[in-house]
């Protein structure tokens, strides 16, 4: 660099000093002769002075474009002389002391990393080192290292690793050449390799005679030492050294001393390097164990409570919470075996199929917990692993990603369905002939389900509780699993030891039960009588209930005049023709009574500061203090088959779950009013934990009772952002009421103890379930309470609205309902048809129906995603509806729908799978006629559509979110997949209609719920046997969608910050109509569509795009997606160790 270039450059003056000493500088290592020594000499210290005691010189060296940090580099790996070194280094200390990261970052851009650290290794050679160079290199590698990415190997390949060891074994005394040493082992640790090789050389062992014993003197140079050893103990290897050196104990003892005496809380960060320190320690076994035999979990339990009332302690109760959680002892499940404790004998097992696997386990075999809990290590590596495979999901097969109908089953086969579109061979004279007839009775009859036959072959071997029989296949199914004739409703009353001296309701209104009546008839329940006697009852009270707030007189409401598709006595009636795998008896009183949205609207619930923490407080208090644990179980459905499964326990609460979707395993009262619940998992599976429905009873008025769902099984829940249970109380219905409200205090849902056995998990070790906790404060004496994870809808609602839709018939509605096919249970599957009559019998009005387009609806594959039948309940409603915009959609459009596709797994309280142990919404690719017969039919339907040219305009299955607000689209888009892949656009076809976005852009104008920059067109492979995606691709859908609707609430539009209830839902169900009405109108051949609109969309597409910051931004899952939330400022800190916890296990506040 030429010295006319130095002082010309631009915003320095040309005469500027410091540019005229470089120059010199620049000169003197041009000519290495020994007089240049003392010109060196007097050039650097100049240059110090200037940087001293003037700002500006420092401005002018780090300018950009100046070459001044390259001399000074220079002149360092040149030079020999030590007073010329030391100025240089006391001139770099300088420049990289102030100006933020830009100035280091300029020396390792110039290579000054490799040189300092030649120095460093040079310097080490002299005998005896140079203290004082020494010192300088330290305090500048401990600023560079952080901004070099390779600092950690450069280190080690110059062998600075053992230099700097060496150094701080020789100098423990010395505090001024310590406190670098250790930022620079701080540093060298980052590196795993490095960390190891520095625990080799006996580092840690040095550095805990730095920390211990507990004094106050350098408390700087203590934090960073207990940085350093917290860094070197993320390695597993030196974890494992300080486990068998005996040093946890000596670390729970120097928390305790310095909690004693940092009365002041001026040490907060000390306190917290030594948790750190801790925290690594027990991320592998031998830690924890050691951890809890020196008594840690009441160490700093104790010391976590007295923190508490001190909120600026929080980071050390955080850290605190997680230590315990990790080392809280690993515990089984309460529960002899994690399989349901119903099964259903199947038409055959495919060989190493999920119901194969769990028959084939012998007898002995403990499913619960296995060795696997030894490794827990793992999860976090797995969890890890999960993470990074989400951005290897996305579809990159362009042959899969482009739509082509495929026919999988001959056009003779697909015959079959014809019977199905009458409407297609219709020819409507009979609808004329006779006006004065009812238009319900000119309904079509339905035809006969199809029948698969299920037994058709040898049914293998199944435990003794597969306890229903199979009919064989030329059976037809006459009977139904109880003889309705023979069936009465009666109070399920001990007469032999005469009424139950509980609670008063309880006598006056227990649960309903379907019994057998002699002589055989069916005998209504009179509701005008039950009212009188109910009201004569409650008029007889004393004057003490009336002084504890209770009504004198109650009254049945009349739900049917309320609801106008809701009748008890047919809900009762149909209850008796469905077919569960437990034979249920009983019927819960949401379901009989029925029930109206509450009068208010319901807000998303506000988390309360330390909610989480303190519940997992509580939990922590069973390991310290276990004499004050129960541990009495007072339900068990495991008991149905010998003996009733509610075991009574003096005060104890009283629950029940055998009632249509009911789900409640075991209910076991550990502390006075506290109880751990199991949810069953589903049928033929030992998974699936997530719905429940089940009856409390038995409770005192105005005592917080706390109920923790112990054996949930996804990784976070709405129920950490807002979302409420849902509880039903028989009082209120009784006083007029008949609600479900959101309910419920310190809710929250966490990682706990209880581990999940391999057999469960697919073969994943070390996976531990999840606990949803609430408080419930019960307002009533007396009172029957149902609590639901959402609002209930059962098999037996469905029929019962089917059938009073019939009211809705009228001479303008073509409306013909058949039964698709019977399920592996015995049920059937509703298919209906809704569009309008034609205007006469006329060849050519009868023609404009045949040619009117498809929409093909399905819902409730998922039987724990009860919104979606509420929201079909609201599109069924309004197409059946005597409203002009219904009467438009009729003309428009003829409507297939399949209301339920999952019948068995609704009925019998499943979460995810029918009676086959599968999620159905996972076998649309090849669908197996037996196991899942209802998939296979309504696969027929599409097919046989596709193959007489009538393919639906739009398909849309219904679906719930459990861990995403709003109402949004999941769709179907060639170019949006590969948009987030690293396949080259001109590598392929991206020539693509827009037309898949136009009914979610719709819905997001019309839909106050519907979020439009929630939806995604994303094809992933794992959800290539989905319903949404195999209608695109094989039957050619262009529209096909999969509608999700929250189970929480909305954090935008008109319902922002409310949860969401049934009214909602039905009103989303009838916005979607009036969406496909606007579709139609857009795409109709006799109106030109607006070029605008498409313009639109496809800038909508551009800014998706835009939005993307990664492959896997736009993923959203269908079913697992997660909402990101930083519950406090200390949790990004503690995601970012090894441990990889989850928003909800770091979200203690």
């Amino acid at each position: 660099m030429s010295k006319s270039k130095m002082t010309t450059e631009k915003g320095i003056p040309s005469n500027s000093r410091v540019l005229m000493l470089l120059g010199q500088l620049e000169k003197v290592n041009g000519d290495a002769s020994f007089c240049d020594v003392e010109i060196a000499r007097h050039v650097t210290a100049k240059i110090l002075h200037l940087l001293q005691t003037q700002e500006k010189t420092r401005k002018e060296i780090m300018a950009k474009g100046s070459s001044g940090m390259e001399v000074i580099l220079a002149s360092l790996e040149s030079t020999r002389d030590v007073q010329t070194v030391l100025n240089i280094l006391y001139i770099l200390n300088e420049l990289v002391s102030a100006g933020g990261g830009h100035r280091v970052g300029v020396l390792v851009s110039k290579g000054g990393t490799a040189i300092l650290l030649q120095l460093l290794l040079s310097v080490s050679k002299e005998a005896p080192p140079s203290d004082e160079l020494m010192l300088q290199l330290h305090s500048i590698l401990a600023k560079v290292g952080p901004k070099d990415k390779k600092f950690g190997i450069k280190a080690r390949v110059h062998g600075a690793l053992n230099i700097t060891a060496n150094l701080l074994k020789q100098n423990l005394q010395n505090h001024k050449l310590l406190l670098p040493c250790l930022q620079v082992l701080r540093v060298y640790s980052a590196n795993s390799v490095n960390a190891v090789s520095l625990g080799k050389n006996g580092v840690i062992d040095v550095l805990f005679k730095i920390i211990c014993p507990y004094s106050k003197k350098s408390s700087s140079l203590l934090k960073v030492a207990l940085d350093t050893v917290a860094a070197l103990l993320k390695s597993k290897t030196n974890a494992r050294r300080a486990v068998d050196r005996a040093y946890v104990p000596v670390l729970l003892a120097l928390y305790q001393d310095w909690h004693r005496n940092d009365t002041r809380h001026r040490h907060m960060l000390i306190r917290k390097g030594i948790l750190g320190c801790i925290r690594n320690m027990t991320n592998i076994k031998p830690g924890r164990k050691a951890f809890v035999d020196a008594h840690g979990m009441r160490i700093l339990y104790s010391t976590s409570t007295e923190c508490l009332p001190v909120r600026t302690l929080d980071p050390l109760v955080n850290a605190s919470s997680l230590i315990m959680r990790k080392c809280f002892p690993k515990n089984r499940l309460p529960l002899d075996t994690i399989k349901s404790v119903f099964q259903h004998p199947l038409p055959h097992l495919p060989a190493g199929g999920p119901v194969a696997q769990i028959y084939s386990q012998s007898p002995d075999v403990d499913d619960v917990v296995d060795e696997s809990d030894d490794n827990d290590d793992t999860e976090n590596e797995e969890e890890e692993k999960d993470r990074n495979a989400q951005n290897d999901d996305i579809e990159t097969d362009i042959s899969k990603l482009c739509p082509k109908q495929n026919l999988t089953r001959p056009l003779h086969e697909l015959k079959l369905y014809e019977r199905f579109f009458p409407e297609l061979s219709e020819d409507f004279q009979n609808y004329f002939d006779d006006g004065e007839e009812d238009p319900a009775s000119l309904a079509p009859k339905s035809v006969d389900p199809i029948i698969v036959p299920t037994a058709q072959v040898q049914v293998q071997p199944l435990p003794a509780s597969a306890h229903r029989e199979t009919r064989p296949a030329s059976e037809e199914p006459k009977d139904p699993p109880l003889h309705v004739d023979s069936i009465s409703i009666s109070k399920d009353c001990d007469h032999a030891h005469g009424p139950r001296p509980e609670q008063e309701l309880a006598r006056d209104l227990e649960r309903l039960v379907l019994g057998v009546a002699d002589p055989p008839a069916l005998q209504s329940y009179d509701r005008e009588d039950n009212r009188r006697r109910v009201c004569d009852r409650e008029c007889e009270d004393d004057n003490s209930s009336l002084s504890s707030g209770e009504q004198a007189c109650l009254e049945v409401p009349d739900t049917a005049a309320m609801l106008t598709l809701h009748d008890p006595e047919l809900y009762i009636h149909m209850v008796k023709t469905t077919r569960s795998v437990p034979q249920y008896s009983e019927v819960a009183y949401p379901d009989y009574f029925g029930h109206v949205p509450p009068p208010f609207p319901e807000h998303i619930l506000e988390r309360v500061y330390g909610v989480q923490r303190m519940k997992i407080f509580q939990d922590i208090e069973r390991l310290i203090h276990p004499a004050d644990i129960l541990e009495k179980v007072v339900y068990d459905l495991d008991l149905y088959l010998h003996r009733s499964p509610v075991i009574s326990d003096g005060e104890a609460l009283k629950f029940n779950s055998q009632f249509e979707s009911g789900n409640l395993r075991k209910a076991v009262h550990v502390r006075k009013f506290e109880y751990d619940l199991i949810l069953n998992p589903d049928i033929n599976s030992n998974h699936y934990h997530q719905w429940f429905y089940f009856e409390v009873s038995g409770m005192r008025v105005g005592t917080p009772y706390r109920f923790n769902i112990i054996n949930c099984e996804k990784s976070n829940s709405q129920f950490n952002y807002g979302m409420q249970v849902l509880m039903y109380s028989v009082q209120e219905a009784i006083r007029g009421q008949p609600h479900w409200v959101r309910t419920g205090t310190d809710i929250c849902y966490y990682k706990n103890h209880f581990s999940r056995s391999s057999m469960a998990t697919g073969g994943q070790k070390g996976k531990s379930y999840y606990t949803l906790t609430f408080t419930i404060t019960f307002q009533h004496k007396d009172d029957v309470c149902y609590f639901a994870y959402h609002y209930p809808y059962t098999y037996s609602t469905l029929k019962m609205h089917l059938l009073k839709l019939e009211s809705y018939h009228t001479a303008q509605i073509y409306l013909h309902q058949d039964v698709l096919c019977e399920t592996l249970g015995g049920n059937g599957c509703p298919v209906l048809t809704i569009t309008a009559m034609p205007e006469s019998p006329a060849p050519e009005h009868v023609c404009q129906l045949r040619n009117r387009p498809y929409v093909f609806l399905t819902a409730r594959v998922h039987p724990g995603e009860t919104n979606a039948s509420w929201v079909m309940k609201g599109t069924l409603e309004f197409l059946m509806s005597c409203s002009p915009v219904a009467q438009s959609l009729r003309e428009a459009f003829i409507f297939k729908i399949i209301p339920m596709l999952n019948p068995d797994g609704v009925i019998n309280g499943n979460h995810r799978c029918s009676l086959s142990g599968e999620d159905l919404n996972r076998q649309w690719l090849n669908p197996n006629a037996e196991l899942h017969p209802t998939i296979y039919h309504t696969k027929g339907l599409l097919q046989y559509l596709s193959a007489i040219q009538r393919a639906p305009l739009v398909y849309c299955d219904y679906h719930g979110h459990s861990r995403k607000k709003n109402v949004f689209m999941y769709g179907c888009s060639m170019k949006e997949t590969m948009w987030q892949t690293n396949i080259s656009s001109t590598s392929c076809d991206l020539q693509e209609d827009l037309g898949y976005r136009t009914l979610p852009k719709i819905l997001s104008q019309v839909a106050p719920a519907f979020s439009m920059s929630s939806c995604s067109f994303v094809v992933e492979k794992s959800k290539e046997s989905t319903a949404r995606v195999v209608v695109w691709r094989e039957i050619g859908v262009q529209k096909s969608y999969t509608m999700e609707s929250t189970l929480c609430g909305c954090d935008q539009g008109r319902y922002k910050g409310l949860q969401v209830g049934t009214q909602e839902l039905e009103e989303m169900g009838a916005q979607f109509c009036v969406a496909l009405l606007q579709l139609k109108r857009i795409t109709s051949p006799l109106e030109l569509p607006n070029p605008t609109h498409f313009l639109d969309l496809e800038n909508d597409v551009i800014q998706t795009t835009c939005k993307a910051t990664s492959p896997s931004t736009c993923l959203l899952e269908e079913d697992e997606s997660l909402e990101e939330v930083d519950y406090s400022a200390d949790s990004n800190e503690e995601n970012a160790d090894d441990d990889h916890l989850s928003d909800s296990e770091s979200a203690l506040t």
